[in-house]
């Protein structure tokens, strides 16, 4: 596969000017943008800077990660903290997803969002307020795993790091959960599955495969 040098800037602007061009497939007047990829990726960093670029432009921007969607300690340990399946399938509350993030952006949606649910530090729920995203807003959901749940991503972007890179870049305790994400290259495949491809090895010299 071949991936062409890009700086962050040219990056953020590429996938903001798509972003614009992009219509709900499913009809729905809200725009749903995932940036896939493990924390040692700082998707979160992307994400933001794609929503600054979005603002400017005029729109409505919700960023939201999946680490606000966690399950409850109890179930996320429950085989043991340092459990990398449980981690893969366990850890992240996709029906809260579907039901709080994106069943409210489905056509016909009210378009009121739960921002975040699980506080993992107090292990209890956050109380956080709705946020009413107006018609031709953008969700932008960052983390791990978005790709290999069916969520209905309108654009999405994957940061893609090397088996050794990810591995530098882990933090020495969070080392046991890379068995997870060779798995989720494994299963889901998704440097092929994402409709832009970014090698973060190198987090000053990002390349990408373009957006056809």
């Amino acid at each position: 596969m071949r991936l062409e040098a890009i700086t962050w800037e040219r990056l953020t602007e590429a996938v903001t000017d798509r972003a614009m061009e992009t219509k709900a497939e499913d009809g729905s007047p809200w725009l749903r943008v995932g940036v896939d990829g493990a924390p040692a990726a700082r998707t979160g960093e992307l994400a933001e800077w794609i929503a600054e670029a979005l603002r400017l432009r005029g729109r409505s921007v919700l960023v939201a990660g999946t680490g606000g969607f966690l399950r409850p300690a109890s179930l996320r340990y429950e085989y043991g903290r340092e459990d990398p399946d449980t981690y893969y399938s366990g850890w992240f509350d996709t029906g809260a997803l579907w039901r709080e993030v994106f069943g409210p952006l489905e056509a016909g949606g009210t378009g009121r969002v739960l921002p975040d649910l699980w506080d993992p530090e107090t292990d209890r729920a956050t109380r956080s307020r709705y946020v009413e995203l107006p018609s031709g807003g953008v969700l932008l959901l960052h983390g791990p795993f978005l790709l290999g749940h069916w969520f209905p991503f309108d654009l999405t972007v994957h940061l893609r790091l090397s088996p050794g890179a990810l591995r530098r870049r882990t933090e020495q305790s969070e080392r046991w959960t890379l068995p997870a994400f060779q798995r989720y290259e494994d299963e889901v495949g998704p440097a092929e599955a994402a409709d832009v491809l970014v090698r973060a090895d190198d987090p000053r010299h990002p390349a990408w495969r373009g957006l056809g």
